[in-house]
């Protein structure tokens, strides 16, 4: 019979690809991780990894294992779940990450309902960058977590969330270019208007208004945050790159640079609700799509259950209100 944890420790490694980075994981010694997957090869009775120096690669063995060990992994949380449901009672922790906008927009009404219905629940919110969401849930340092993308073309599919982890849509956002107002002559944001008006986008990708301000100062949020890439990919999709002034990763930090008229920044539906006085809003074809993540087989789970229903409705009236 193989063992459980070990099997979990030949998975990250099929995902990290290194015993360094599965040690530190799990805060083992990488001789550690070894001796336990030499255990495992013991047990699967074929060599699961080739060795060349301190470098190790899966073998097709170990590769076969690795994909139904993600199976077993899943089916382990269904069967947590199913156990959960048997309760009388939502009790326990529910560990949350979402991005800040999302934080201050539609978790507050959500947090408020379940702690009233589900008195025993012992809720915990973390600001967590998309980005990170997946490694926090599959290293179970969450139990639910916010992700996103930007849909540059109308109708893609959403991307696969990762090895491990399912997702279910949340809310699709409207994407806006922030301009600062100018007192006087023509300004940008007016000028943009007229090159495509909020009301009546074109279709496509709506790239008229990114062309017009390719040559302006922009305010990015830091590298390596999806949404620093994501405006890089906006921004390319219409011919350019931008010219980075200022970074800042909270959007009311952003939307204040914007209306001192220190740069443009894109700025998604979540944050524009209520622009400070001196910014200029133009609508993009672009969507934001937000999601909410978990391990496999943890959808049925009544504390993840109740979770996804209050934020949806949280979200439902959020789009109500606009």
């Amino acid at each position: 019979m193989l063992d459980v944890r070990r099997l979990q420790l030949l998975c990250d490694l099929s995902r990290l690809g290194t015993i360094a980075a599965v040690a530190c994981l799990h805060a083992y010694t990488p001789s550690a991780v070894s001796q336990q997957l030499s255990v495992l090869e013991r047990e699967a009775g074929t060599p699961l990894l080739e060795r060349s120096g301190r470098r190790v690669a899966l073998t097709a063995a170990g590769r076969l294992l690795a994909e139904h060990g993600d199976r077993v992994l899943a089916a382990l949380e269904q069967a947590d779940a199913a156990l959960a449901a048997l309760g009388a009672g939502l009790a326990g922790p529910l560990r949350i990450a979402a991005f800040p906008t999302a934080v201050r927009t539609l978790l507050p009404s959500a947090l408020v309902a379940l702690g009233r219905e589900h008195p025993g629940l012992e809720l915990s919110v973390a600001e967590l960058d998309p980005v990170a969401v997946p490694a926090a849930l599959r290293e179970r340092r969450l139990d639910v977590g916010l992700i996103n993308h930007y849909e540059l073309a109308p109708g893609a599919p959403d991307p696969e969330p990762g090895p491990g982890l399912a997702a279910v849509p949340l809310l699709d956002e409207a994407v806006f270019i922030a301009f600062p107002e100018r007192t006087g002559g023509r300004t940008e944001a007016q000028a943009l208007s007229r090159t495509q008006p909020q009301a009546a986008a074109p279709s496509g990708t709506g790239t008229e208004p990114l062309l017009a301000a390719r040559d302006a100062d922009w305010i990015l949020a830091s590298p390596g945050t999806l949404c620093h890439t994501a405006t890089l990919h906006v921004c390319r999709a219409a011919g350019f790159t931008p010219r980075a002034r200022h970074h800042a990763d909270d959007f009311a930090t952003v939307l204040a640079l914007v209306a001192a008229g220190q740069g443009i920044s894109l700025v998604p539906q979540l944050a524009a609700a209520q622009p400070p006085a001196g910014v200029h809003l133009v609508r993009l074809q672009v969507r934001r799509r937000n999601r909410i993540a978990y391990r496999q087989g943890a959808a049925e789970h009544p504390a993840v259950a109740a979770f996804v229903s209050r934020l949806r409705a949280s979200a439902e009236d959020f789009q109500a209100a606009g």
